[in-house]
């Protein structure tokens, strides 16, 4: 039996299923991400996008932090692949409980799913620190320059998570909370790397664990199933 279909035996007997997603969930849509090849971190800038892309450097460089913010964050044409819809369906059947993901880019909404833990916040949720006024994500593309509070002036701040800024607590304890009721949890597009997103694996208690990334990551040695294949393929697959 090939993992896929392996993959769509365990769907089909588990009746508490979460998935914890990555980056790598959202390149078949044609957001790049971090750490591969193509991906932010092998471009070249006047800053490393770790540094663009940290607290301190929002409130020091503002303006630097959105020009590289509203060029290479904000990839609002992106839509739903296999994936997305896969889980958005698994979903609707009531099989899928939650989604976890570290992605900022709403795309599992935008495919349907509901319950979905955005462990890094969102792109499509954006504030002003002053009065703390609402803006989606094309008010901050749109910008020229700093985007500003169209009431009060007020710099606004877009609602994910920098480097050096903690996880919210409400959100992170909800994806443990569902990670450990679940009795099957499907790891995806995901390398692993990236803490604490990464050690909520820990709080698995259920007997099957499938891992589907393209590269090997450092739990392959630990899951029940892995599957080094696109995502898209495999859930839509796996999943119809």
């Amino acid at each position: 039996m090939d993992g896929a279909k392996t993959l769509r035996a365990w769907i089909d007997q588990a009746e508490n299923i979460v998935f914890f997603g990555g980056a790598g969930c959202s390149t078949e849509s044609g957001v790049p991400d971090f750490r591969s090849v193509d991906g932010l971190y092998h471009q070249q800038y006047d800053y490393p996008p770790e540094t663009i892309l940290s607290h301190s450097f929002f409130v020091a460089q503002t303006e630097e932090f959105y020009r590289f913010y509203q060029a290479k964050m904000l990839a609002l044409d992106a839509r739903p692949n296999p994936a997305h819809l896969a889980l958005a369906r698994l979903e609707q059947r009531g099989k899928l409980k939650a989604v976890v993901t570290q992605n900022i880019d709403g795309l599992h909404q935008a495919a349907g799913s509901k319950a979905v833990f955005e462990l890094h916040g969102s792109v499509h949720r954006n504030y002003c620190t002053k009065c703390g006024k609402f803006f989606d994500a094309h008010y901050i593309k749109a910008a020229s320059g700093v985007p500003r509070c169209d009431a009060c002036g007020g710099l606004i701040k877009p609602d994910v998570v920098l480097y050096e800024e903690g996880l919210d607590e409400a959100i992170l304890n909800g994806a443990i909370r569902a990670i450990q009721a679940a009795d099957l949890l499907i790891i995806g597009g995901t390398s692993l790397a990236v803490y604490p997103a990464a050690g909520l694996i820990r709080y698995f208690r259920g007997s099957r664990l499938a891992l589907i990334n393209k590269d090997a990551t450092p739990y392959d040695g630990v899951a029940g199933l892995v599957l080094h294949a696109p995502i898209g393929q495999v859930l839509a697959q796996a999943v119809d």
